[in-house]
């Protein structure tokens, strides 16, 4: 066949990402479609390529036959021999054919048949090749807009950012280059459907993977993420190593590391701050970057809390329209209502007493008794934890231990143990057990029949004296 098919092929390859075996195989069905228009079957047509991959061959297998029934499948004798010396009948044949032989309309047919193919091929190799990096972010070039849809090249294809995943900062340019999340892969009948998003807490996660190596490796781990795009982005971050500040390298050295990502989403405030096993501690980093004097739980079940703060930073705390307390709650889990001290001390029950009647009483109204350790208000769930690992769960186990016995515990330390015993001794009322009293049995007085015992000489109610050893025997 045409020269050159070598270099058609790779030009397929390079610019679609089809697969050079995809790409032959269907050359070979375009070729059968021509075939079988012309001849009325493919049952005796064969394709095959070069080895170099410069040529490919249409050839028509023929049986040597005396007499020809069927002009497409036999051929005679005397017209075999001219093609090969040696033939005899009932030897196959193959009878080149040429192309160009066959008519406009069996190749329009077959050449409508190979694009749908090679249509059909590319989506699949596409929707296989982007399916797997859903979640994973990738670069492309601003290309148009429509309906506020924004379309986007990505090199084999395009991709689309809706208007509802862009973020209310950012304007586009024709050719802008943008980094973007590939959120969704799915298949339509107009062909590929990539979504892509720069306002889900993903994207800024991969942003602080490529900036931070600590958290690409998992070293740090970011617990939590939530953002109102455009606005503000909060993120939880922990590390099991203690020669590491979590914090510290997620903002690196004079903030190098954050700027980067605040310029990439064209400067949205990121507050990066530590996560904490204690609730208080917790929500107290949660309200960053303002200084909270002092959480107080006024209700575990409910999970909701109150924060003091310094009037000069209360509309830190709560954020402009409440931005900074609403992401607050939505990252720590917990309802946080923010007040200054004086509206503090202003509230009709105070925070103290209402918490001491929280672990006083159960929610149903029904008295109760606080027994185990993790009912103990203000008690690290990392204590908790280390102390139900060694199958102490209830207070008066905990009681019963020596210092030293808990000391012993893996991953209690001393400070912990104070800590314990300060909400125990806040919280919790010990009760000594009395030792049950010796039992002393009791006579009549002979002469008033007053109860008296073995240890009375006279009888406090007539003074009459007793000879008790005496009174015993005679009974």
């Amino acid at each position: 066949m045409a020269t050159g098919l070598r270099d058609a092929i790779r030009s397929l390859v390079n610019d679609r990402g089809i697969s050079e075996e995809l790409i032959q195989k269907t050359i070979e069905e375009f070729l059968f479609a021509a075939y079988k228009r012309k001849f009325g079957t493919v049952e005796n047509a064969v394709v095959t390529f070069s080895e170099d991959g410069e040529d490919v061959a249409l050839y028509a297998r023929k049986t040597i036959v005396d007499e020809v029934d069927d002009e497409v499948l036999e051929i005679s004798l005397e017209d075999s021999l001219a093609l090969n010396e040696d033939c005899e009948i009932g030897d196959e044949l193959l009878i080149s054919i040429d192309p160009k032989e066959f008519d406009r309309i069996a190749v329009q047919s077959a050449k409508q048949k190979a694009k749908q193919t090679l249509r059909d091929i590319q989506k699949d190799t596409l929707y296989s090749e982007f399916k797997g990096k859903e979640g994973e972010m990738v670069i492309g070039y601003y290309q148009r807009e429509k309906g506020g849809d924004i379309f986007i090249d990505l090199g084999k294809t395009e991709g689309i950012m809706p208007k509802r995943f862009q973020s209310p900062r950012e304007v586009y340019r024709q050719n802008d280059r943008i980094k973007c999340l590939i959120y969704s892969v799915e298949k339509a009948h107009t062909g590929l459907r990539i979504l892509l998003s720069r306002t889900h807490t993903d994207f800024v996660a991969k942003l602080f993977e490529i900036e931070v190596p600590e958290v690409y490796d998992r070293t740090i781990e970011i617990h939590k993420m939530v953002r109102e795009p455009g606005y503000r982005t909060k993120l939880a971050v922990y590390t099991n190593r203690e020669d590491i500040d979590p914090v510290g390298a997620c903002v690196g050295l004079k903030g190098v590391r954050i700027q980067t990502i605040v310029r990439e989403l064209e400067g949205e405030k990121i507050d990066v701050l530590r996560y904490d096993l204690d609730p208080v501690e917790y929500i107290k980093n949660a309200l960053s970057p303002a200084d909270v004097k002092n959480v107080y739980i006024l209700d575990y079940g409910k999970k909701s809390a109150l924060a003091v703060v310094d009037e000069s930073q209360l509309s830190l705390a709560i954020g402009k329209q409440g931005l900074n307390v609403r992401l607050a709650n939505r990252l720590v889990d917990w309802n946080i209502d923010v007040k200054t001290e004086e509206q503090f001390r202003e509230m009709d029950v105070s925070v103290e007493s209402k918490r001491e009647l929280e672990a006083l009483f159960i929610d149903d109204g029904e008295e109760g008794e606080i027994t185990t350790i993790s009912d103990l208000p203000g008690i690290e769930e990392r204590i908790i934890a280390f102390l139900e690992q060694n199958n102490i769960v209830l207070i008066e186990d905990y009681i019963n231990m020596s210092e030293e016995q808990v000391l012993s515990i893996p991953g209690i330390t001393k400070e912990d143990v104070q800590s314990i015993n300060a909400i125990l001794s806040e919280y919790v009322d010990i009760v000594e057990e009395e030792t049950a009293e010796e039992y002393v049995e009791t006579f009549e007085c002979p002469e008033c029949g007053f109860e008296i015992t073995a240890d009375m000489e006279t009888c406090p109610n007539c003074g009459v004296g007793l000879s008790f050893e005496e009174e015993v025997i005679e009974e």
